[in-house]
């Protein structure tokens, strides 16, 4: 285990300098220092980004499009930019697993700030299919259908309405460290085909998605610009949520993107049981690194369960129920052996390419 932060080798690629500090403490460090605005001009650069906004968006009904879930980031974000003066319109993917508590944040949150909605609901059938696929693949990868529709809804919905800005909740300082291989593949259309093409049965005929093709057309064509506006103040968490709390009544519920129940069943069930992996260990690690938390109180976390026992147990049997698994599948799908994105095609390399030329000329894009 690292010395500073609490990453370890159950993540295969990590590395320890001589002192002991690991490859995600030095990754944290680089990436702070190419996306975090120094203090002293964050607020001339937010200024400057929110008026690029409202020009580009002079004439049209909203001037940027900002994606919610029902989460701390995207409602902080929600809340950001209404106090900045933009006018955004929300987008919200329904992939059929959302917890009561989170539509009734996103519902409080919108009203309070007067946004409007657009709920786009996933065609169920499809999406299981497709989330069956990934658990047949056997990689830690299972969150990565219903990320990558949420990006090519916001694409989609930012063409549509000519709106040049995708306003995310993406961040350095609580979220900066992710193992490669604990999560891959949100922006790779090629590695989602594969997975589907090997596993599927369904048709992905309404499934939305983008190519390499459509991505460039957004970014180079259309100037789509996603914004990780976060990046562009002090984004503290627990300030973020007492701000969310007294100010829209928003509520806790109690884990890292727990506000859907696929997300807590696999992070909290699947991922500790047929991968060793802790997703905490990379959510606490950044909070440690962005001066958040310590590590021994992230070490305190890590000794508690990730989620109540028997609550996991119900969202075993409510998941399994849901896809439409027997026990005996599911428990084959726990056996079978561990893969990651490299079993299969992908655009990976394409994308280190790209993100290597990124970020040797970034300069503050957030």
């Amino acid at each position: 285990m690292c010395v500073r932060c609490v990453m370890d080798t159950t993540d295969p690629d990590i590395s320890f300098d001589a002192d002991g500090v690991c490859s995600h403490c030095h990754r944290y460090e680089r990436v702070a220092r190419q996306r975090l605005i120094p203090s002293e001009q964050r607020k001339l650069q937010l200024d400057a980004l929110v008026e690029q906004i409202r020009a580009a968006g002079k004439g049209k009904q909203y001037d940027c499009i900002i994606g919610v879930s029902g989460g701390v980031d995207s409602t902080y974000v929600a809340w950001l930019v209404k106090n900045l003066g933009l006018r955004p319109l929300a987008v919200h993917l329904d992939n059929g697993w959302n917890s009561e508590l989170a539509v009734a944040n996103i519902e409080k949150t919108l009203k309070t700030l007067g946004i409007d909605l657009y709920t786009h609901v996933i065609d169920w059938e499809e999406f299981r299919d497709l989330q069956i696929s990934f658990l047949k693949a056997s990689t830690p990868d299972g969150e990565v259908p219903t990320d990558h529709a949420i990006f090519a809804l916001l694409y989609e919905m930012a063409a549509r309405h000519g709106i040049r800005y995708v306003i995310t909740g993406t961040n350095v300082t609580t979220e900066a460290l992710l193992p490669e291989k604990w999560g891959y593949g949100y922006f790779d259309w090629r590695y989602v085909k594969d997975v589907h093409r090997r596993f599927g049965t369904a048709k992905l005929s309404t499934y939305p998605h983008f190519s390499l093709l459509r991505l460039f057309q957004h970014m180079f064509l259309r100037r789509i610009r996603l914004v990780s506006i976060l990046n562009y103040i002090d984004y503290d968490k627990q300030q973020a949520m007492d701000v969310l709390q007294n100010k829209l009544g928003w509520i806790y519920y109690g884990g890292k993107h727990y506000e859907s129940i696929y997300t807590r069943f696999y992070q909290a069930y699947l991922l500790p049981r047929k991968f060793d992996i802790d997703k905490r260990k990379a959510h606490y690690s950044t909070l440690i690194c962005s001066g958040q938390m310590t590590r021994e109180q992230a070490l305190a976390g890590l000794r508690e369960p990730v989620y109540p026992a028997h609550l996991l147990e119900q969202d075993r049997v409510y998941t399994i129920k849901k896809l439409g698994l027997t026990n005996e599948q599911f428990e084959s799908v726990m056996r079978a052996p561990n893969k990651t994105f490299l079993d299969y095609r992908t655009s990976h390399k394409f994308f280190e390419w790209a993100k290597g030329i990124v970020n040797k000329t970034r300069q503050y894009i957030g």
